[in-house]
């Protein structure tokens, strides 16, 4: 069974750091582009941070400077250090991930973590 397992959150207060882990698992060849994505109630989900296999990333605007995404090809896995958290960071974190299995591709999503940043 292919799947994406996140670990990582939880409560911080603000100004505090984070680090998120997402693996893949299952009978995987390979993985293109791994990302995280975040939603909050009422409000659509949206792109975090984004790494292709080669290593290029993606950064939404409000979290430059402060987040650090990063891969173990190796390990099928990607990491999101948070820092300078903020409430406004308060939201479900989604790993995704553009898998290569043994039939073709798909892309799936984890179950996603809860982060709560208290001011």
């Amino acid at each position: 069974q292919v799947q994406l397992v996140e670990s990582g959150g939880g409560l911080v207060q603000a100004g505090g750091s984070l680090r998120l882990s997402c693996v893949a698992s299952g009978s995987i060849v390979g993985v293109r582009t791994m990302g995280w994505y975040r939603q909050s109630p009422g409000k659509q989900r949206e792109l975090v941070a984004e790494i292709t296999s080669g290593g290029s990333t993606n950064y939404a605007d409000s979290v430059k400077g402060r987040f650090i995404i990063s891969r173990d090809n190796a390990k099928n896995t990607v990491l999101l250090q948070m820092n300078s958290l903020k409430p406004e960071d308060t939201a479900v974190y989604i790993c995704n991930a553009d898998l290569f299995l043994g039939w073709g591709t798909r892309n799936d999503w984890g179950q996603g973590t809860q982060v709560t940043v208290s001011s």
